[in-house]
């Protein structure tokens, strides 16, 4: 989380590229400073998105999320702490959005009617001035509008010289999926610290989001789906392991029921 400078270089051969942005501000101190987009630029970016989507119809996947959060070039442009362009791309709220609308209409263009089309938000930046849940949900609104079929509520990502605050703790941004689901009537996903079973599923059950997203839980357990449905008292047996691991498992755990070790 720091800019690639000489030691990088040195060690990897690897000197840092051009990067774009809305403005030729740099994100704080000693960062290269970015190439400001023109219209001709971000064009050319709405046109690649669109033909990603075509390509991963082709290659078969069934769903894809266009990543608009954290950071990443459609945050910078929504954002106010970072987009002070004064072009129809910049200046209030309609100008700074009107990318991802862009980027959602070229991708639905091109990825078929019948297929999920998710789109990654910062539901806020967690910074006085910054963008907020409220935004979120008007932005959420016109994109259902294009053909987005769920937002991913994530957060923050921008701050420069101003620190935000996340109050980081279990489901910690699971609040706003709930408000777009509820406020904005599109369907929304949780993502966020989110590894127990009984939240996952608590998340869904009281109607605070449609799906729930799980990224390092599934990289630290990859069996977490399976052991979700014992832990939730839908698969005791094991019959929804391959049938190779699922018998012994299962042998295993009469075992040491009949010894008293577990329930």
């Amino acid at each position: 989380e720091t800019p690639v400078d000489d030691e990088d270089v040195q060690i990897r051969g690897e000197p840092p590229w051009q990067t774009s942005a809305p403005t030729a501000e740099p994100y704080g101190p000693a960062w290269p400073a970015p190439k400001a987009m023109t219209v001709s630029d971000i064009d050319t970016v709405v046109t690649a998105f669109g033909a990603a989507a075509r390509r991963a119809d082709s290659a078969g996947f069934d769903v894809i999320e266009i990543y608009a959060a954290h950071g990443f070039l459609l945050h910078q442009f929504y954002s106010p702490l970072c987009n002070t362009r004064n072009d129809r791309y910049g200046g209030g709220f309609d100008g700074r959005v009107r990318l991802c609308l862009e980027v959602a209409e070229a991708v639905r263009a091109q990825w078929p009617a019948h297929k999920a089309l998710f789109y990654r938000l910062s539901a806020s930046d967690w910074v006085d001035g910054g963008w907020s849940i409220a935004d979120t949900v008007v932005l959420a609104r016109l994109l259902h509008l294009r053909g987005v079929d769920l937002i991913d509520c994530s957060s923050g990502g921008i701050g420069g010289p101003q620190v935000p605050h996340l109050p980081i703790g279990p489901a910690f941004q699971a609040d706003f999926a709930a408000t777009v689901r509820r406020e904005a009537g599109v369907p929304s996903m949780a993502v966020g610290l989110i590894w127990q079973a009984e939240v996952a599923n608590r998340l869904i059950v009281d109607g605070q989001a449609d799906l729930v997203a799980l990224g390092r839980a599934l990289l630290d357990d990859p069996n977490w789906t399976l052991h979700a449905a014992a832990t939730l008292g839908h698969d005791s047996e094991h019959a929804l392991w391959k049938p190779a691991f699922g018998w012994w498992l299962a042998k295993r755990a009469r075992v040491l029921r009949k010894l008293g070790f577990i329930k």
